[in-house]
């Protein structure tokens, strides 16, 4: 029977033990959101670390879990087997200390635009520490999609020991000029928004809900596939006939879709974590030493790597060439492509074959 916790938070960095990041700033305080599920065994051996994507949080499974597609009682990540934690990142909006915090110097207003930059290794050091808070020295298994893969990446290497096995799905090791040019248009967008107020938006009792609005929209564009879009939607438009005249506004069903989306995004993120997360990705570029593969592949972490034909955001190309350098490096490591229709998001759907490689390689002895 799977043990439910709700969410939990932590104090992971003190002024004692200030969290020291990459850029050479230090937090002196760290919480952080985090939930669990199932039993921790007495011998503290059956830990799973999900690490969620750009807009994720901590609720990884249950009702309205992310992804409890893949994670919960029976699932390909077992719930009733393995003791799962997966925590807000560091930068979120979801429980976890980032730029919407209260800032240090005057608790009456957010840390706002003076919140430091951070890394994917930032990243991880937070969800280390938290696992040191739980007692836990050593993971079964650590899965995680998009930028949740990324971190994946990114523990192995800063901590090779610490990871039995890595699952990393439709990931990337270093973003391409047309990835970073996305997401800039999207941080313009924000930052462009009258209501952003240089980040003090909070105090002024607004929010850049336009700007964050399209935003959301174009980046849920690069996560679906054109063939997906199709098959939903087609051509045909909201409440109008094929030849009824042209409208401005909403008038195509897939632009109702989009506005959708947007207002649901709305409703559980903030536009400061949008900035500093898409900022992080931007940064990462794991290989960039030639070292790195090496390194990782010294701790004996066996990896899994896992891609979708459709996704064009972070394409097999991505993980092809980092699942070849773990070869080359003598790392333990599989790559397969999975045929979905879905695009990006297929991480966190259930395209045939998908679940069962995973399940399969968490699982096996």
């Amino acid at each position: 029977m799977t043990l439910l916790v709700g969410t939990q938070r932590a104090v992971v960095a003190t002024a004692d033990d200030p969290l020291l990041l990459e850029h050479g700033r230090r937090l002196d305080h760290v919480e952080v959101a985090y939930e669990t599920w199932g039993t921790l065994a007495p011998g503290r051996d059956n830990v799973v670390v999900v690490c969620h994507a750009l807009t994720g949080d901590a609720h990884a499974a249950g009702e309205g879990g992310w992804w409890s597609s893949l994670v919960g009682p029976g699932r390909p990540v077992d719930t009733d087997r393995w003791f799962v934690v997966c925590s807000n990142l560091l930068g979120g909006c979801r429980g976890t200390t980032g730029p919407s915090s209260p800032h240090p110097g005057d608790p009456a207003r957010a840390w706002g635009l003076d919140f430091p930059l951070l890394t994917v290794r930032d990243l991880v050091s937070v969800q280390r520490r938290l696992l040191g808070h739980l007692g836990i020295e050593r993971v079964h298994a650590a899965v995680g999609g998009s930028l949740g893969g990324m971190q994946v990446l990114q523990w192995v290497l800063d901590d090779p020991a610490a990871i039995d096995r890595a699952v990393v799905v439709a990931a990337s090791s270093r973003l391409t000029a047309q990835n970073i040019a996305f997401s800039a248009v999207a941080r313009e967008a924000i930052l462009r928004d009258p209501d952003f107020r240089d980040g003090q938006y909070a105090a002024a009792g607004v929010r850049p809900d336009r700007g964050l609005a399209v935003a959301r929209r174009m980046a849920h564009i690069t996560y679906v596939s054109e063939e997906s879009l199709e098959r939903k939607f087609g051509r045909d438009r909201v409440g109008a006939a094929a030849g009824d005249p042209p409208r401005h506004g909403t008038d195509f069903q897939v632009e109702a879709y989009l506005d959708h989306q947007a207002e649901v995004f709305l409703q559980r993120f903030d536009a400061l974590s949008y900035l500093y997360l898409t900022r992080v990705m931007d940064y990462l570029d794991l290989y960039a030493d030639p070292a790195a593969a090496a390194r990782q592949a010294a701790g004996g972490t066996r990896f899994l790597h896992v891609s979708f034909d459709s996704d064009w955001r972070f394409p097999t190309a991505h993980t092809a060439r980092t699942h070849a350098l773990l070869a080359a490096a003598g790392a333990e490591t599989r790559h397969v492509e999975v045929s979905s229709p879905w695009g990006h998001d297929s991480f966190l759907l259930d395209p045939p074959g998908y679940h069962d490689v995973v399940r399969s390689f968490v699982e096996a002895r």
